[in-house]
């Protein structure tokens, strides 16, 4: 049986997490090769949990494989990963809102870029017994009610209110193409350099490569919807000013060709039970 369950969180939470991705699938021991995930960057910040078998990390095909703790803090990643599954693959990740994660931590989320933490040395006790109750779930439609009575626990000891930024942060994720710095930091009710400050501070990473990467991340997924549509198409869609703009992106992000590196994506677990990441 495999999984694969992108959904919303109940509505308590949703100022704070955007959705929860659960994949999972027990690949057979005939199965010699187990899949590899090309995971490209995208504009989040996560709180992954790993019930089953661990996970390795490799960052940009350097060959150094890092294994994954059981639950991790990843923050905003600019680089592409290569995550190694177990043979009893199963990932339930968290997805935040723009600035969600920052205000449940209070982590300046400069200090996880391009990294992880290792969740239980920041929530301790808590998330060791959310880690224990997860790995005796038979049903992963539970996991969702234990998840979220931890991420409530997170949210009734939290101080920090949403802010303006926290909105415009939002804007841009979903539209990375439409506004100038200077409109969103006006948005903000803040200067330009406070803006920029601030944005690091919450998000980890500048603006201008946060809509860099928001918009990338579009391209994967408008690819994966249509693959048989050419990348000068979609690089015209995303508003590239040509094809050779867009495989500059790709190689700051992946190190490799848009085609090389929607073939190596091909590779994942999702694909092997027939589903590509299309939203």
């Amino acid at each position: 049986m495999s999984i694969y369950d992108y959904r919303a969180p109940s509505p308590a939470l949703r100022e704070y997490v955007k959705r929860y991705q659960i994949l999972g699938c027990e690949f057979p021991v005939s199965m010699l090769e187990l899949p590899i995930k090309a995971y490209w960057p995208r504009a989040e910040n996560c709180l992954t949990f790993l019930p089953r078998d661990p996970e390795k990390i490799e960052n940009n095909f350097d060959g150094n494989l890092i294994e994954s703790t059981r639950s991790r803090l990843q923050g905003q990643y600019s680089i592409s990963r290569n995550i190694h599954v177990g043979r009893d693959f199963m990932v339930f990740n968290v997805v935040f809102q723009p600035g969600g994660l920052f205000r449940l931590t209070s982590i300046p989320l400069h200090e996880l870029t391009n990294t992880f933490a290792d969740a239980e040395a920041i929530f301790s006790k808590e998330i060791k017994l959310v880690n224990e109750r997860l790995s005796y779930t038979k049903y992963y439609t539970e996991m969702i009610d234990i998840i979220e009575s931890f991420l409530q626990s997170l949210i009734n000891k939290s101080k920090k209110q949403e802010l303006p930024i926290d909105k415009v942060s939002r804007f841009l994720q979903a539209n990375p193409n439409c506004a100038s710095m200077d409109w969103l930091a006006n948005q903000a009710c803040l200067s330009q350099r406070q803006f920029y400050r601030q944005f690091i501070e919450r998000q980890g990473i500048s603006p201008k490569l946060y809509a860099r990467i928001a918009r990338f991340e579009n391209v994967m997924k408008a690819k994966n919807l249509n693959p048989s549509k050419g990348w000068p198409g979609i690089a015209y869609d995303f508003g590239y000013y040509d094809y050779q703009h867009m495989v500059k992106d790709f190689i700051e992000f992946t190190t490799i060709t848009p085609t090389a590196f929607y073939n190596a994506s091909a590779r994942g677990p999702e694909v092997a039970f027939g589903m590509r990441e299309t939203y």
